[in-house]
């Protein structure tokens, strides 16, 4: 049997007290959300809340995920009524629960006019957004709008079928001011630097070059809350459908994966209405700013330094790499020593320790290969930031200097025990010819052929010789002794 409206009640049934479902009519629901990104990581956080919200009887909340590039996550979900199960999964007790929120899903590249329609939709109060660093089509050193993108070159050229996120976001609030509507709140959800600020200068930078009074309405009127989401998802595999398959009593061919632990902080300030996500356990706060950082450099840093780390090494899996004694403790120093100095959210102790339960979690099997794609999107915020800090402080960057190294030794494309892997960025070329270029070469070199990518590192960092040196040195011992050996060097 497969998942669908149909199935539900027969599910109630028969999984009582063990499978959560839908008890609302899902019929009722308006498409008040729609969300770009429909990924995972979606499903299993935001999607979460709003389903509290449903459950609690306010049923304007229905969301219309959207795809930006693929169709097999809409051609699954449409064929089980865009049900699907959360597995959350700790290895001890384990909990499963039917998710009814998902109310539709389109593929953009297939019909970017219904995108458009559901967004101009008047009870579309929120377009959220989870669609990667790389989605912003931004210079992840400068943060600027990158105009030559190839997406944002289309929409300027085709408003009327974009395929950026950025497009439709401008093209659908030009379509609201003109017919008289208000503008949606634009919500973004993913691991960028004040991501509801970043996205509001993206967006009104595009606006403005198609129409500069409609930027003028969007600067007025619309509203870009920053917040922070946390929660861990790893890809779903084939092994975790036939295990929810046999829970659920139905095949799910798109189940998500997730950890017990979620937290969603969010600015409150809104264009309109919004659900209720308190009830839930999101946290409303003015300010969501030192939230955000201490999560970018502090949970996605520390994964980032495991992904790239523990894949030279040869380990697989988030869980796997922390369990190492050498990572661990060399992950656990650059955190407490380099990083948290940096932040001023409160508890960075408690925070720091709650991360680590977190990644010895042998339940969900986290890869590390999921992890290290898109580094040169994601290393600005993650590592560079702290770097930056650290050195017009005069504080130390030895071991994020350290971590750094440990991205440019993967860029070669194989681990310690000779296995390769492919580099999943959207500068691989770049990135792997310099790496090819200098890897005879002195490490120093390497560095500063590396630093030299100005969309990663800006102009500024090449201009610090002090941690150029560093980095250099911690390649050199990389390459020469393993990552293992080399973090002999922070020991304590």
């Amino acid at each position: 049997m497969r998942l669908s409206n149909a199935a539900l009640a027969s599910l109630a049934a028969r999984a009582a007290g063990k499978v959560v479902v839908p008890a609302y009519d899902r019929a009722s629901l308006a498409p008040g959300i729609v969300h770009l990104g429909l990924g995972a990581f979606h499903r299993a956080h935001q999607a979460l809340y709003t389903e509290h919200a449903l459950r609690a009887g306010d049923h304007r909340w229905g969301i219309v995920g959207v795809s930006l590039r693929r169709a097999d996550t809409s051609e699954a979900l449409t064929a089980q009524d865009h049900l699907y199960a959360v597995d959350v999964r700790d290895g001890t007790a384990d909990s499963l629960q039917v998710i009814g929120a998902l109310i539709a899903s389109l593929v953009a590249p297939q019909s970017p006019a219904a995108v458009l329609d559901a967004m101009t939709d008047p009870r579309c109060h929120i377009v959220s957004l989870t669609i990667t660093e790389k989605g912003y089509c931004r210079n992840p050193a400068s943060g600027a709008l990158q105009f030559d993108h190839p997406d944002i070159a289309h929409d300027l050229r085709a408003a009327a079928a974009p395929r950026s996120a950025i497009g439709f976001v401008v093209r659908a609030l030009a379509l609201r001011r003109a017919a008289g509507l208000g503008p949606f709140t634009v919500l973004s959800c993913d691991n960028l630097p004040s991501n509801g600020d970043t996205m509001r200068a993206l967006t009104l930078a595009f606006a403005r070059e198609t129409d500069p009074a409609l930027a003028d309405w969007i600067e007025l009127e619309a509203a870009f809350p920053n917040t922070m989401v946390d929660r861990i998802v790893p890809l779903t595999t084939d092994a975790d459908r036939l295990r929810v398959a046999k829970q659920l009593g139905a095949d799910d061919a798109w189940p998500v994966i997730t950890e017990p632990f979620s937290q969603w902080v969010i600015e409150d300030r809104f264009a309109g209405p919004r659900p209720a996500w308190e009830r839930a356990g999101a946290t409303l706060v003015g300010d969501a700013r030192p939230y955000e950082q201490a999560k970018l450099r502090m949970l996605n840093g520390a994964h980032s330094a495991l992904a790239y780390l523990g894949s030279l090494i040869g380990y697989d899996t988030v869980d796997q790499a922390i369990g190492a004694p050498a990572v661990l403790n060399f992950v656990e120093s650059m955190l407490r020593d380099e990083v948290e100095p940096t932040l001023s959210r409160p508890a960075l102790a408690t925070y720091r320790a709650e991360l680590f339960a977190r990644f010895r979690n042998t339940a969900l099997d986290h890869r590390l290969q999921q992890i290290a794609t898109d580094g040169s999107q994601k290393l600005p915020q993650r590592w560079l930031e702290s770097v930056r800090a650290n050195l017009k402080s005069g504080a130390p960057t030895e071991r994020l200097a350290f971590a750094l190294a440990g991205w440019i030794a993967y860029l070669g494309g194989h681990d310690e025990t000779g296995r390769t892997y492919a580099i999943a960025d959207p500068l691989a070329d770049r990135l792997t010819e310099a790496v090819r270029a200098t890897l005879h070469a002195d490490a120093a070199d390497a560095v500063r052929t590396l630093f030299e990518i100005e969309p990663i590192f800006g102009r500024d960092l090449c201009a610090h010789p002090r941690f150029v040196a560093q980095v250099a040195r911690h390649l050199a011992a990389i390459r020469a002794q393993g990552v293992v050996k080399a973090m002999d060097a922070f020991a304590v």
